[in-house]
């Protein structure tokens, strides 16, 4: 191939990969690509190229040399080790000015070693938070990209362009910030993503156990409250899913093993909360939550053996299910209360940046968390940037006001009936939590003082001011 000079390079041809590529193509961009099996170069250059402008590359070095400068290489392979071998097989062939963006689900610290480490030999580092699966990738995801700051306005274009638009042709996809922050907030995205998927199962199961509701009913259900202040991606997805039937007429849902799967996003996001000292709750919850169904031989084995309530509802069922609404709409404002102030907590840690207002509206498209509910987080940010919490919003206070009647009717019906509601059941402690003036913490500091001299402040003491206690009085 002679005088090619392609926009952008991309490396690694699975599912995403892939997609991307043919995205960033359908928009009007040269692409070069290049995987470790040859196959997969061939089969997308010759099957699914629309405007005849992607460039298969086997060889490394071909590869590169095909790029315009400054070379412009998305990495979209596994995360971890794979990254490093592939920036360490690429920094030799590259010439000082060039990028390299690893567009995959890294771990933020990584992200920021590699930003310093690549800045430090004069080239350029972004990690880019990509959120929307297969078919956000093709269509238009949500893009996250934070590092090198001075390579975003070599990349703004095409990232704009190919991601997800919202509103009024906005783009979602905005400059997040230093270091790793760009993965750090994908991070916490999947952590909310987490948060919501177990929302609404415990929303289900309510519907389903305690209420007795058919699948039809249910579907019928999420449908309508996608058309109201529920509205998202993932309500709809749930309504589709609950309709779906097999050939032999049976609901495929009700076929599926009750175990489930994670990638690790959501463990890391309740991971550095706790690092960072942040209370994420409800994601903690929802993270837990996916272990203990993952133990589908124990649990069947302790049903027979450990007893509990029968469900037994006798009220009012179209009550209830506005119930199982509010609460699932004030336990998604807890959710991302404490998803904000966890990106707060490391903003400031990592002496990072971040636009909230922006991120939020990063997330209105192409990503897995897309909501009409966003919008209201931009708005809370614009209006307040100092917002210490997105709970004394105006709109969400009073939201949340609204709701918690219902919230905590239907916790108690669960609760009273056995079915295990802990994500619903974590947001509403955290919120009685956060509204009250005094917790029993004193009486915590003052076991910490007797079994371990760890002192303790005064209501009546100076800030900062610390006393120890000998508890253990001689009574001779």
């Amino acid at each position: 191939m002679e005088n090619i000079d392609t926009d952008i390079g991309l490396i690694g041809l699975g599912v995403m990969g892939s997609s991307l590529a043919l995205n960033i193509e359908s928009n009007g961009f040269s692409v070069s690509i290049h995987n470790r099996t040859s196959p997969q170069i061939h089969k997308l250059v010759k099957n699914r190229s629309l405007n005849n402008k992607l460039y298969g590359f086997e060889n490394l070095d071909e590869f590169v040399k095909s790029i315009k400068k400054p070379r412009k290489i998305m990495l979209m392979v596994v995360a971890g080790t794979v990254v490093d071998e592939y920036i360490q097989k690429l920094v030799p062939l590259l010439d000082q000015g060039d990028i390299i963006i690893d567009g995959g689900n890294s771990h933020y610290p990584d992200t920021s070693r590699r930003t310093e480490e690549l800045e430090a030999k004069g080239f350029h580092f972004i990690g880019a938070g990509v959120s929307g699966g297969e078919e956000g990738a093709l269509k238009g995801p949500s893009i996250m990209p934070g590092g090198s700051i001075s390579a975003w306005p070599e990349v703004k274009r095409i990232f704009q362009e190919i991601s997800a638009k919202a509103g009024d042709n906005e783009p979602c996809c905005k400059w997040i910030g230093e270091g790793g922050s760009g993965h750090f907030v994908k991070m916490v995205h999947n952590g909310i993503e987490y948060g919501d998927m177990q929302l609404i199962c415990e929303a289900y199961q309510l519907m389903k156990d305690v209420l007795g509701m058919s699948n039809d009913e249910m579907h019928q259900t999420f449908k309508e409250w996608n058309e109201g202040e529920l509205n998202s991606y993932l309500i709809e997805i749930t309504a589709d899913i609950l309709k779906f039937k097999e050939e032999d007429g049976s609901y495929l849902v009700d076929n599926i093993l009750d175990t489930a799967g994670q990638k690790g996003t959501g463990k890391w996001t309740a991971s550095v909360a706790l690092d960072l000292g942040s209370p994420l709750t409800l994601i903690g919850e929802a993270v837990f939550s996916r272990y203990l169904s993952s133990i589908k031989e124990e649990r069947v084995e302790a049903s027979s053996q450990l007893s509990g309530p029968r469900v037994c509802f006798s009220g009012d069922k179209a009550q209830a299910l506005k119930d199982i609404h509010d609460a699932l709409y004030a336990s998604k404002m807890v959710s991302y209360a404490q998803g904000y102030t966890l990106l707060s907590d490391a903003a400031k840690a990592f002496n990072w940046n971040l636009n909230y207002g922006a991120i939020a509206m990063v997330w209105r498209g192409g990503c897995i968390i897309r909501s009409v509910f966003l919008t209201k987080i931009k708005d809370a940010y614009d209006n307040n940037p100092d917002l210490k919490n997105l709970l004394l919003d105006p709109f969400f206070k009073d939201k949340i006001n609204q709701s918690q009647d219902g919230w905590r009717r239907i916790i108690a019906v669960a609760i009273s009936n056995g079915v295990p509601v802990p994500a619903m059941s974590s947001s509403l402690s955290y919120f009685d939590g956060y509204r009250s003036e005094r917790l029993p913490a004193n009486l915590l500091q003052a076991q910490r003082d007797y079994f371990g001299a760890h002192t303790y402040e005064r209501l009546d003491g100076k800030n900062g001011e610390f006393f120890h206690t000998e508890w253990i009085q001689n009574t001779d």
